[in-house]
């Protein structure tokens, strides 16, 4: 099969997985689409664009995406203005208890909840489908334009263009963003189309010291009134893309280096320079280089006219309406930032999440593949990286042999000649390294102050990427295996993609069928649904274990709300639960507004308990089920009928578990890692209940992890939701007998915090927080925790057990 055939298998391939991955995912399952389309719906009822709030409780059903560039829902709006979407209040049926961007054991990772009597093909159901399949048809349009970039970079290596354009095609990841409501889409779109405009006629190869063309190079032939309408083409480009999305903007300084390159080339194609020129320190080189500079910026300034012209108003309305050209200031109010700018370590600490959303993590962030799929691909990742390395050095090698006299002395004039010739000759290669690399360290940037780690966010480059990956991976290998390697990878990934929507997208909205537990004395709860079976599956767990229960529900007449399970694990000193479970029936993906009389659910819950939680105790298992939308009331579903006493007045005890103590030297065993200098090992906490204005005594074991030069303060709160503080103490350095700094390593010491209660401490239970800091010219600086496996977390404190004051 020839290679325009092969590209157009893989491109109808795209097609036909992407409308899949577009008609099989459920609505308002696919990342943010939950908060996109409103945008669209918004604009096509014939509103003005909304102005972003700071209050995330006020933002809007859009949430942040109200600050992003808006020319991706105007273009929704056109497609869909004409269909009757009054219903997406009730489409758009949220699941309050979402485990959004967590992967769990046992469920709820349904953004939405689905009403299997809606009519898919009428009102929102039907716009956002319509919206979805248009940006299919934008990402074929960058699968193509991948194509051709790769072309570009490598035009005598067929096997590397219809590789890179397999991997862009048939990467998992991408056909679900591209079976989306996102912006993305055409943000990427257009992004490699201006990279496909600044590199496809830039063709020639360079021979002592000068440079040939090839029969294409249009730009350098081309006459000044000809280039002049390239820049304003490639800058209306550039301007659409950035009307789309702010992540675009690294397209500017490429295209101005473009132009530079473009108009060097212009003025060293005829004839070769004169190695006396470029070694002559009194040749006017320098002088010509900075007069190409000044044109460049001039033709510059000519490319920005469309880009202001079509995405300034944008960018002046933040201004007017945020002081921020960018609008960040708003988006980050409402999305929410990290509680500390991460640091690169804490960025490579995410590494694992981050390659699991470049390959494939569906729904909310949530939804896995096969554990297998991602170490086998990012086995194919470290082997591209250093396969580019090897390519690299090829091409390096190559221009070398095809330059005359490269080993000759040099200043810096033939220094800078040399540098230009090697860009000029790989030029599609150097822009799509730069681009890449552009886009990466803005995520890096971005994601240091906002929880943004996902590997999607670079698919902006993914052309670029695509290329690059099967440079790295076969561009330095003969053809025939290059050949065998590139079409083995597509077919992979093509296989795992056609799989995708089937194996794993689809059967994580489906209601799981599961075993019912054994039958039990009925409970009844408002003559509505009747818990007819329960099973606790532990009967003793430790501290950092977890408890199995499983329910069985039965609706008993028709409900006009949606009631969520509650499952608490109560500590009988505490009166209050120290873990817990809150979702809708279904594994969350049911409400109850949807049950018909008769009709049983059963569901599992996995309960966590604390690694801080204070053994042995006997922990009481309560369920009951409350109204969500009536929080802060959160009016609980009362108990009408019971074949059991162990029962209150909403809740009832379906069993009992006992907390044991962890083997330890130390009251409370534990290990909690703070920033990799002090181990929490143990506390004791005395007592557990206390009155207002009474003293608890809390004593802390800690270990040192190495030996210390900082001399830590410990702090301990006791405080409220508000974050209220009913006590506190500070232990600096002065007060301790023994400061970090003399600590051994290895060496276990106590540390006593008396907490002395408030006389006005309202009666409640409430968390106590402890940590340590040093204090630099005025500035606290917190140790942050770290996990099991090494990485470090935003957290700063640690919160401890409960302590019940009052009653």
């Amino acid at each position: 099969m020839n290679e325009k055939r092969l590209l157009a298998v893989i491109l109808g391939l795209f097609i036909l997985l992407g409308i899949t991955y577009a008609l099989t995912t459920p609505v308002f399952e696919a990342s943010d689409e939950l908060w996109h389309y409103p945008m669209i719906q918004h604009l096509a009822n014939g509103n003005p664009l909304p102005v972003q709030v700071f209050d995330p409780a006020q933002a809007g059903p859009w949430k942040q995406e109200a600050s992003q560039p808006p020319l991706y829902y105007y273009l929704g709006a056109a497609l869909t203005f004409w269909i009757d979407t009054s219903d997406m209040a009730q489409v758009r049926w949220l699941n309050p208890h979402v485990d959004n961007g967590i992967i769990t054991e046992d469920g709820n990772i349904n953004l939405a909840i689905h009403d299997p009597a809606g009519n898919p093909w009428q009102g929102t159901l039907l716009a956002v489908r319509i919206v979805r399949v248009f940006s299919v048809f934008l990402s074929a349009g960058t699968v193509l334009l991948t194509y051709l970039i790769a072309k570009a970079v490598a035009p005598n290596r067929p096997e590397v263009a219809l590789g890179a354009t397999a991997v862009n095609a048939f990467l998992p990841m991408f056909l679900f963003i591209s079976g989306a409501v996102n912006n993305d889409n055409l943000a990427i779109l257009l992004a490699s189309l201006a990279i496909w405009l600044m590199i496809s006629d830039f063709r020639f190869r360079s021979s002592d010291f000068g440079v040939k063309l090839t029969a294409h190079g249009f730009r350098l032939r081309a006459t000044s009134y000809q280039l002049t309408a390239y820049w304003l083409l490639l800058g209306a480009v550039i301007g659409l893309a950035l009307l789309t999305k702010e992540g675009t903007f690294a397209l500017l300084p490429l295209s101005w280096g473009t132009i530079f390159m473009t108009l060097w080339a212009r003025e060293n194609t005829a004839d070769t320079i004169p190695q006396s020129e470029i070694r002559n320190p009194k040749s006017p080189f320098l002088r010509h280089l900075l007069n190409i500079l000044i044109r460049s910026l001039l033709q510059f300034a000519l490319l920005l006219i469309p880009v202001l012209l079509i995405a300034g108003w944008w960018y002046y309305r933040n201004i007017v309406l945020y002081g921020d050209f960018l609008g960040w200031n708003a988006f980050i109010a409402v999305l929410g930032s990290r509680a500390h700018p991460a640091s690169l370590a804490q960025l490579w600490d995410e590494r694992v999440g981050f390659m699991m959303s470049f390959w494939g993590l569906f729904g909310g962030v949530n939804v896995p593949m096969s554990q297998w799929i991602y170490t086998l691909l990012n086995g194919v990742v470290v082997t591209a990286v250093f396969g580019f390395f090897i390519y690299l050095g090829k091409e390096v090698r190559d221009w070398r042999l095809g330059t005359r006299d490269w080993r000759a002395k040099t200043n810096l004039q033939s220094l800078i000649s040399r540098l230009l010739y090697f860009v000029a000759s790989r030029f599609a290669l150097v822009v799509c390294l730069l681009f890449a690399f552009a886009v990466v360290f803005g995520l890096v940037q971005w994601a240091t102050t906002t929880w943004s780690s996902q590997g999607r966010l670079v698919f902006t480059a993914v052309s670029a990427l695509s290329v690059l990956l099967i440079l790295g991976l076969v561009g330095w290998l003969p053809r025939r295996p290059a050949r065998w390697i590139a079409g083995g990878l597509g077919v992979l990934m093509f296989g795992v993609a056609a799989l995708a929507p089937w194996l794993w997208i689809q059967p994580a909205y489906r209601p799981a069928v599961l075993a019912a537990p054994p039958a039990a004395p009925a409970v009844t709860f408002g003559d509505a649904l009747r818990l007819v079976g329960y099973e606790v599956e532990e009967t003793a767990v430790t501290p950092g274990g977890a408890v199995w229960v499983t329910l069985e529900w039965e609706a008993l007449a028709p409900l006009d709300r949606d009631w969520s399970v509650f499952v608490h694990l109560n500590d009988p000193v505490l009166g209050r639960p120290i873990a817990q479970r809150d979702m809708y029936l279904g594994q969350g993906l049911v409400a109850t507004r949807l049950l018909e009389p008769g009709q049983r659910v059963v569901n599992r819950y996995r309960l966590a308990v604390p690694v801080t939680a204070v053994a042995p105790a006997d922990l009481q298992v309560m369920v009951g089920l409350y109204d969500f939308a009536a929080c802060p009331a959160c009016t609980r579903l009362p108990i009408t009928a019971s074949d059991q006493n162990a029962i209150e007045a909403d809740a009832v005890q379906v069993g009992e578990v006992a907390l044991t103590a962890v083997p330890g030297a130390y009251p409370n065993p534990t290990s909690v890692n703070f920033g990799n200098e002090l181990e929490l090992v143990g506390f004791a906490l005395t007592p557990r209940r206390a009155q207002p204005g009474e003293t608890v005594d809390l004593t802390l074991y800690w270990r040192a992890l190495r030996p210390l030069d900082q001399d830590y303060t410990f702090f301990a709160q006791v405080v409220d939701e508000d974050t209220t503080r009913w006590a506190a103490q500070d232990l600096g350095p002065a007060g301790q007998p023994n400061p970090t700094s003399q600590w051994a390593a290895g060496e276990v010491q106590s540390v006593s915090l008396p907490l002395a209660l408030a006389a006005d401490t309202p009666a409640d239970v409430y968390p106590i927080i402890l940590g340590l800091y040093t204090l630099d010219e005025g500035q606290f600086n917190r140790l942050q925790l770290v996990t099991a496996n090494g990485r470090i977390t935003q957290d700063d404190t640690l919160t401890l057990t409960p302590l019940r004051v009052g009653e």
